[in-house]
C-alpha cells in the first residue's frame, strides 16, 4: 500500500516538529541553577504558542530519579539544583503531533546523560519499512548497557494519533522477542531512558496531569466550567491543573476524577538517590529509512 508522506497530516507533523526543534534548544538553554521550573515551563508553552502551535501536552520537567509526567504546580517556587534535569515537550498542529526530550545535566554524570541520545541515534540508524519494535528496543538496551546503566524496561516509544499522545505501536527499550513491523507512513516517538538504577519506575503521590476520559454532566459549577474548557481547548490531550481557568480548579478536578470523566497521571520515578536520563526524538517511516522531524535545524 502506497502512502502520501506529502498529505496534510504529515506536514502538520513536520510544522509541529519543527517548532518543537527550536522550543526545545531555548528551553534548555534557560535551565540553570537556581532558575524556576514554573518560568521555564511558562516559557516553553507561551514560545511554541508564538511559533504557531500549541502544546501537546505539559512541559515536563522531571528532576533527578524522576522520569515523567512531572510538570510545575500553579504558583510552584521550585528551582532548579545541581540535578539531572528531563525536559519532555510536545507540540500539536491541528492535532497533529511531534514529541522530543532532553536531559539538561547539572548534577555532573555525563555518561549517564549522554547514554540515551546515543541509544536514540543507533535506533534511528535502524528504522526502516519492516523493522520490528523489539529490534529497534535491542539496539537502545545494548547501547545503554555498553555505558554501564540500564533502561527503563517500563516506560516506552509510542505512536502518535490525532488528538492522541500514545498510540499503538508501543517502542520498547530493551530487546523483546515479540514485536509490530513498522510500515510506511507510521508516526512514532522513539524515547530511550538510562538509569543508575533498577530499571523500573513507579507511581508517586504528586498528581499535576490530566486528560479526558469521557464527556458527561457534572452539577458543581467550577467542574462544569473545568469541563467546558478540558473539551474545547484539550480535547483528549494531556493538560495541567494550572492551566485550567475556574477558581479552585483541584477541588474540580477531583470532582471530574470522581465521576470517571477525568484521570490524573501519577509521576512515574525510580528509587529515590538513583538518576533518570532521558533523549526522545519523531520520526516518520520512509520507503528507505525514516524522516526525523524534531532534529535541530
Amino acid at each position: 500500500m502506497s502512502v502520501d508522506l506529502s498529505a496534510e497530516k504529515y506536514e502538520k507533523h513536520r510544522q509541529a516538529g519543527e517548532i518543537l526543534a527550536q522550543v526545545r534548544q531555548e528551553t534548555a538553554d534557560r535551565v540553570d541553577v537556581g532558575v524556576s521550573h514554573l518560568e521555564v515551563a511558562e516559557f516553553a508553552e507561551d514560545r511554541i504558542r508564538e511559533l504557531g502551535g500549541e502544546p501537546a501536552f505539559p512541559v515536563n520537567i522531571s528532576i533527578d530519579h524522576e522520569a515523567a509526567h512531572a510538570t510545575p504546580a500553579p504558583n510552584d517556587e521550585s528551582t532548579f539544583g545541581e540535578e539531572m534535569i528531563n525536559l519532555d515537550i510536545g507540540v500539536h498542529i491541528d492535532g497533529w503531533l511531534a514529541d522530543t526530550a532532553i536531559t539538561v545535566d547539572l548534577s555532573g554524570n555525563p555518561e549517564l546523560a549522554e547514554a540515551p541520545g546515543e541509544a536514540l541515534e543507533a535506533a534511528i540508524d535502524v528504522i526502516e519499512p519492516g523493522i520490528e519494535t523489539g529490534e529497534i528496543g535491542a539496539e537502545i538496551e545494548s547501547v545503554i548497557d555498553g555505558y554501564g546503566f540500564n533502561p527503563v524496561v517500563n516506560l516506552t516509544g509510542h505512536g502518535l494519533g490525532h488528538w492522541e499522545q500514545h498510540t499503538a505501536p508501543n517502542i520498547p527499550n530493551r530487546a523483546v522477542s515479540q514485536g509490530v513491523e513498522l510500515e510506511v507512513g507510521d508516526t512514532v516517538a522513539i524515547e530511550p531512558f538510562a538509569t543508575d538504577g533498577g530499571g523500573k519506575v513507579s507511581e508517586g503521590a504528586d498528581v499535576e496531569i490530566y486528560a479526558l476520559d469521557r464527556e458527561g454532566s457534572v452539577r458543581n459549577r467550577q467542574a462544569r466550567e473545568a469541563l467546558e474548557q478540558i473539551v474545547e481547548e484539550f480535547k483528549t490531550l494531556p493538560f495541567a491543573r494550572r492551566w485550567l481557568e475556574t477558581s479552585r480548579a483541584k477541588m474540580a478536578l477531583r470532582r471530574l476524577e470522581q465521576q470517571e470523566i477525568v484521570h490524573g497521571y501519577p509521576v512515574l520515578q525510580e528509587e529515590e538517590g538513583c538518576l533518570v536520563s532521558q533523549k526522545e526524538h519523531t520520526v516518520i517511516v520512509t520507503e528507505d529509512g525514516c524522516e526525523v522531524t524534531t532534529r535541530d535545524r
